[in-house]
């Protein structure tokens, strides 16, 4: 049994009896019923997930970023060269991206992972190498991976959970760059959707409508040469992902088999998120929705995994930016639970 077959045995459901309970103390609160919305369900399910009536509060935040090109940039799908995606890395590791930012506000680590840039940096003490291989190939013309990579890189990001998050209290965020990623994600979304590719064609990296139309010709040009197997997700993976993406898939169902909760950031990590799924439909039950981003197609997957965004800021820059920014939302849920008074403790009537 290799680490995937193992992780995904090891995927439980959250503890029923521990959601009932949360939810009867939100219930006995001093508020009406249901009016802190979606905080209340984050409270709820946290209990679940943690399997404790009261949740607590996370011992460690960490943002994993992955990093890994596209061949398919070869059809000039992106509005930006492929050589920004390892000047990118280089920002984060300095620090001065918005990913790095935005994680200094909410108190998280920030760890960056090389699943296969195309242009591999120089040694760099802080940055992970996850390497599979140098970039995917073009998705247009042929598989962007082979099954075997595809695994490979599933498990190095199952195995980054094991080494970044070693306690269960931790939560983890999800975050990417690599040039191209929107195009797979689109081409993911597609295959296990069914729906019109222009449809569900955004504009990535801030395209012009013509080039959003020769993207969706592309994309579906890649879904008539590899045609991928929407009732085998590693087969869709493989044929029209990317390897940051297959690494997202491993970090959601390692975070799910370690019983630790998952905020997954937009469109690209909502790809991650939908193979996921469809490997271990369990595994949602760990996941939150941090936002939804202006890409059309991010409705369209968060229905698909029965999530609801906590966030509406449209946003559409990745990085995990999205996810970070709904760890303090996290953290309000479980202090919510925790510290406010009931109708008893405080003396207060009940309508």
């Amino acid at each position: 049994m290799n680490l995937l077959q193992q992780t995904l045995a090891n995927i439980n459901p959250p503890d029923l009896h521990c959601q009932q309970l949360a939810q009867q103390r939100l219930n006995s609160l001093t508020k009406p019923l249901g009016s802190l919305g979606i905080l209340e369900e984050i409270a709820w399910r946290l209990a679940g997930i943690q399997r404790l009536p009261l949740p607590k509060l996370p011992k460690e935040k960490i943002s994993l970023v992955l990093a890994g090109d596209h061949g398919v940039v070869a059809e000039g799908v992106s509005a930006f060269p492929q050589e920004v995606t390892p000047q990118m890395v280089l920002n984060f590791l300095q620090g001065g991206a918005a990913i790095n930012v935005l994680a200094r506000q909410a108190g998280a680590r920030v760890v960056i992972a090389d699943f296969g840039m195309a242009t591999p940096l120089p040694h760099q003490k802080h940055l992970m190498d996850c390497r599979v291989k140098a970039g995917t190939d073009n998705m247009a013309q042929g598989p962007a991976m082979s099954r075997q990579e595809a695994v490979q890189a599933i498990e190095a990001g199952i195995t980054l959970v094991l080494q970044q998050a070693k306690d269960p209290l931790s939560l983890i965020g999800i975050g990417e760059m690599g040039i191209g990623n929107t195009t797979a994600s689109t081409a993911i979304l597609a295959a296990f959707s069914g729906l019109p590719v222009l449809e569900l064609t955004g504009q990535g990296t801030g395209i012009v409508e013509e080039r959003r139309q020769q993207k969706a010709a592309i994309i579906g040009r890649a879904l008539a040469v590899n045609r991928p197997d929407a009732t085998d997700p590693l087969d869709v993976l493989a044929k029209v992902g990317g390897l940051e993406i297959a690494g997202m898939v491993g970090i959601i169902l390692g975070c799910a088999g370690a019983g630790t909760p998952v905020v997954i950031d937009g469109f690209i990590s909502g790809a991650a998120a939908l193979v996921a799924q469809s490997l271990a439909p369990l595994c949602r039950e760990y996941m939150f929705a941090s936002h939804l981003s202006q890409e059309p197609g991010h409705r369209i997957m968060l229905e698909m995994l029965g999530l609801k965004p906590i966030l509406h800021l449209d946003m559409r820059l990745g990085e995990g930016t999205g996810a970070v920014l709904t760890f303090s939302f996290i953290e309000a849920a479980s202090r919510i639970i925790n510290e406010m008074a009931t109708f008893a403790e405080a003396g207060v009537s009940q309508g």
